[in-house]
């Protein structure tokens, strides 16, 4: 940890504060000047260097932001009979175990599922269960539910989820996370963006020297170039 606390004051000092925050508000000034119909996400957009995909160690790791970054998020509860009531209660969308059953194993509609939601909390007793009942289709989607017990805050375990991004270097040197969204406050977005940029700095095999560029944007709008 103290290792990457060290990198993580290496690492903003790269980009000045001030500097960052004339970009985060030059995003926010275009979104707000074509207003859209949605939400528009803030997005960190990075280009890497000196790595090769296919002989490097590909890296992938998670962070949970201060501040919620994808409010609109749609999120699918696979609970036991607490759970299945607690979302219920909360106007979530939520599949018991029967629900689960109904989909007979069949590919396609398994697939279908997934696609309808970003992420998917499950009950103890029901992760256990996933790979039996839909095979390794959540799996093969990148949505495998994270665990929630019932100590946990439903609502609390959601807004996690919804303030954590995700780094992962599949086959091509580039790749684009949400870290907020307009109607943030510029002070919480470029808290996000700093806390992001740390942490995927330090998952890097040579920290800065493997980070080609930086930009940030909004979903509709021009990108600002912060490094």
């Amino acid at each position: 940890a103290s290792r990457t606390r060290a990198r993580s004051k290496v690492g903003m000092s790269k980009i000045a504060p001030e500097f960052l925050k004339t970009c985060v508000q030059a995003v926010f000034d275009g979104s707000n000047d074509r207003k859209r119909k949605f939400t528009e996400s803030i997005e960190l957009q990075v280009g890497l260097k000196n790595y090769d995909p296919q002989k490097d160690k590909r890296f992938a790791g998670q962070i949970k932001l201060n501040h919620v970054a994808r409010p609109t998020m749609r999120i699918c509860v696979l609970g036991d009979a607490y759970h299945c009531e607690r979302a219920e209660q909360e106007g979530v969308d939520f599949k018991t175990a029967d629900g689960l059953k109904s989909f007979n194993k069949n590919k396609k509609l398994i697939k279908k599922f997934a696609a309808q939601y970003h992420a998917f909390l499950a009950s103890d007793s029901m992760i256990k269960q996933i790979p039996r009942l839909l095979g390794p289709g959540l799996n093969k989607a990148g949505k495998f539910p994270t665990l929630i017990t019932q100590a946990e805050s439903l609502s609390a375990k959601m807004d996690e989820l919804k303030s954590t991004v995700k780094f992962q270097l599949k086959k091509v040197l580039c790749m684009s996370v949400a870290i907020g969204h307009v109607n943030m406050d510029i002070g919480e977005a470029s808290d996000n963006i700093k806390l992001a940029i740390n942490f995927l700095v330090s998952l890097l095999k040579k920290n800065w020297q493997n980070v080609k560029s930086l930009h940030i944007k909004s979903t509709m709008g021009k990108s600002q170039r912060i490094y």
